[in-house]
């Protein structure tokens, strides 16, 4: 049981759409990433996700509209939903996921993106 200083966490990695783990809560872990660009259409057939975003601005694509999250906002994509993150303008974007430990980081899709382990700092 010990603070974890979100900030300093992210001072630690630079690497885009590579999760890296934080802290486990049950059978859900917490997970910063830093986001530029788009990533990959995807959805997870069992596992809702929460995106929080600390730094910047996340457009969350979904097939029929678009979502801006901007700092201090956060928004739950309910499982099984398609959906895209991405950020716009070549911003970086910090945000804070929180989600099951076993929900797989492209969900239903296989990419050149998808990391299959997340380190933890």
């Amino acid at each position: 049981m010990k603070a974890i200083n979100i900030k300093e966490k992210f001072s630690k990695f630079n690497k885009n759409w590579h999760p890296h783990q934080i802290a486990i809560v049950d059978d859900m872990q917490v997970i910063l990433a830093k986001l530029k660009g788009e990533f990959v259409w995807h959805h997870h057939d069992n596992e809702d996700e929460l995106f929080q975003v600390i730094k910047g601005t996340l457009y969350m694509q979904f097939r029929d509209k678009t979502e801006v999250v901007k700092e201090g906002e956060f928004i739950v994509v309910p499982k099984g939903v398609e959906h895209n993150p991405c950020t716009k303008n070549e911003e970086e974007v910090h945000v804070l996921l929180f989600e099951k430990l076993k929900t797989s980081h492209t969900g239903n899709v296989q990419h050149k993106m998808t990391q299959t382990q997340y380190p933890k700092i």
